[in-house]
Order: C-alpha cells, then sequence, then structure tokens
C-alpha cells in the first residue's frame, strides 16, 4: 500500500518555482506565464538556464535534474509548476535523486510529457502531485486556467466537485470510489515494462491525449489491457482527446472505438474532462488523493473526497497514516 504524503497548501504570497523538465521553451511565453502568475498573487523563481537548448530539450539532461532538485529544496518554494511538456522527462528518471527529493515534497505541476514525472513521484514518493496547467503554455493566454479547480486542489479544500464533470459524457453508466490517477495516454503506456511502471489498481483512471488517431488510441488502450493495467480499474474518465480523428469524413466516432476495447471492463466510463491538452481553461486535477464517480441519466458527478496539500508541513494520508502507524506498532 501506498502511503500519501501531502504537500503544504498553496497560498498568495507563494513563491513557484518554474522548471523546463523536457522540450526547449519560447521566452515570450514563459514571460507571460510569469506575469498571470504574479497577477494570481504569487512569486515566481525560475533558474537562467531554463532557456538552455540542447536539440529539443531545455539543455541537458544533467541541466534538467539540477533544476528539479534545487526547485524541490528552495525552502522558499511552495510550489514547482512545469514550464511545457513536449518530451524528454524520461531522461530524469534515473539520474534524479529521489532521496534529496524526499524530505521536501512540494506541489508539482504538469501534464503531456510530465505525466511521466507526476506518476513516478505519485508511486515512487507516495506524493500527491496534479495534473493541470503549464506555465509557457496555459498561464501564457487569456482563459487558459481553470481557476476553481486550481484553487481547490492546491488550497487544501476536500470534499468538492468538479465543476466541469457536468459536462461530461456517459459513455458507460455506475458508481466507483478510488484514487484519482493518470495523464496522457501515450506515456502511461511507454512506462510498461520499465522499472518505472504505472501502478493502476484501485483507481479512477483518467486517460487524455491530443492529436492521436483512432487506431492509435485503441492500439494504446489494448496496450494497457493487455498488461493487466485494467484489472483492477474502479472507472475510467477521458479527456477531451482533441484532434484525435483519421479523417474528417471517418465513418465512426472515437467513443465507438474506445467502448470496443474498454466496454466489457464493467466499470464506469465517462469522457470529455478538460485537464491536459485541451482548448482551453485547463483543469487541475489531484493525483493521488480519494474521488468518487456517479454516472447515470442525470448526467456526471466527478467529487474529491480528501484535501490534495496540507495546511503548514507535508502530512501523510490521514487514512493511510493510521494504517502505518498500526502496523509499526504491531512490529
Amino acid at each position: 500500500m501506498i502511503v500519501r504524503v501531502k504537500p503544504p497548501a498553496l497560498k498568495p504570497g507563494d513563491t513557484v518555482g518554474v522548471i523546463a523538465p523536457a522540450s526547449n521553451i519560447r521566452r515570450d511565453s514563459l514571460e507571460a506565464g510569469l506575469d498571470r502568475l504574479r497577477a494570481m498573487g504569487y512569486r515566481t523563481a525560475f533558474l537562467p538556464s531554463i532557456f538552455d537548448e540542447d536539440l529539443y530539450f531545455a539543455g541537458s539532461a544533467e541541466r534538467r535534474t539540477r533544476e528539479l532538485e534545487e526547485m524541490f529544496v528552495r525552502p522558499e518554494v511552495r510550489a514547482v509548476v512545469c514550464a511545457r511538456g513536449g518530451y524528454g522527462t524520461n531522461y530524469l528518471l534515473a539520474a534524479m535523486d529521489l532521496e534529496r527529493l524526499r524530505p521536501h515534497p512540494k506541489i508539482f505541476v504538469g501534464y503531456s510529457d510530465v505525466t511521466t514525472l507526476l506518476t513516478y513521484f505519485a508511486d515512487a514518493l507516495g506524493m500527491v502531485t496534479f495534473h493541470g496547467p503549464m506555465v509557457a503554455k496555459d498561464f501564457s493566454h487569456p482563459g487558459g486556467v481553470h481557476v476553481p479547480s486550481w484553487e481547490a486542489a492546491l488550497s487544501g479544500r476536500a470534499g468538492w466537485n468538479l465543476e466541469e464533470s457536468s459536462s461530461l459524457k456517459v459513455l458507460v453508466e455506475g458508481s466507483a470510489e478510488g484514487v484519482l490517477y493518470g495523464g496522457c495516454l501515450s506515456m502511461l503506456v511507454a512506462s510498461i515494462g520499465t522499472p518505472y511502471e504505472i501502478r493502476t489498481d484501485g483507481t479512477i483512471l483518467f486517460l487524455e491525449d491530443v492529436a492521436v488517431k483512432p487506431y492509435q488510441v485503441d492500439r494504446m488502450l489494448m496496450q494497457l489491457k493487455l498488461a493487466g493495467k485494467l484489472q483492477g480499474v474502479r472507472a475510467i474518465v477521458l479527456g477531451e482527446m482533441r484532434d484525435c480523428i483519421q479523417t474528417k469524413d471517418q465513418p465512426y466516432g472515437l467513443e465507438e472505438v474506445i467502448l470496443r476495447v474498454l466496454g466489457d471492463l464493467g466499470v464506469p466510463i465517462v469522457c470529455g474532462l478538460r485537464s491536459g491538452h485541451v482548448a482551453g481553461e485547463n483543469v487541475t486535477l489531484p493525483i493521488g488523493v480519494r474521488a468518487a464517480l456517479a454516472a447515470g441519466e442525470d448526467g456526471v458527478c466527478l467529487r474529491i473526497l480528501e484535501a490534495a496539500t496540507a495546511a503548514g508541513e507535508a502530512v501523510l494520508s490521514t487514512r493511510r497514516a493510521g494504517k502505518l502507524d498500526e502496523a509499526r506498532r504491531r512490529t
């Protein structure tokens, strides 16, 4: 059982550290995103080396690893938010010193290629992470960030309903409770067969991607299925899946493809959650906290059952901390 660690909550006046762990970034996009964060009341910090370029990366793997570790250990930094995704976070997996990060749990936010780090930190460190807006992407233009979910997820609120769930489409009815987990489908599938393989048992699994053809979505879902990664899943929530078409006049829809692969799982399935690669108002989803999904004729309700961050210092998830203490007393 993973013991979850909730990082300290974020409040106005706190410092947000910005990193580029994957692809290189545009200065103007980063500066626009930083301006938005400051307008929301946060201080910002980044390393001058964030603008480095090495092929399609934001500098060498060593630079990107050092940047991430430094932002986690800096005492004034309360949240670490990625500038963008792209490609390259897999280079950091073996290079990072997890024991250096472990004493300094921080809010960590990103999506796309950053899914690799979100799930790794959630699984290896037990740290609650956040699938949500990035600085040089969503924060850099008006309407890019869904502010209510950002504030609810990062401020330590418990028992809140995701407002956007009312617009989700039901593919398979039902209700379930589990740990919210997932991210970009391509990245989740890429973990299979590696030491960093995703752990999906007991989860409400969130899957999203962009510009992949329906047969490619089919192939990736089948890989998850054949690898046994869907056997213990309690429910599946899909994202917007923007531009996931073969041709504009194709005689089938993506929903038909999804149901062909997932329809026999016997779990609720909904689609359209606006987090990750989205047209606007990117929703922040806490990864590693308990959630409840209800999908029926009246629509969809996705409720975050527990706080994803802690007031003051980082704490163990209360429910799991109690079980851990009990186990320790028995030894």
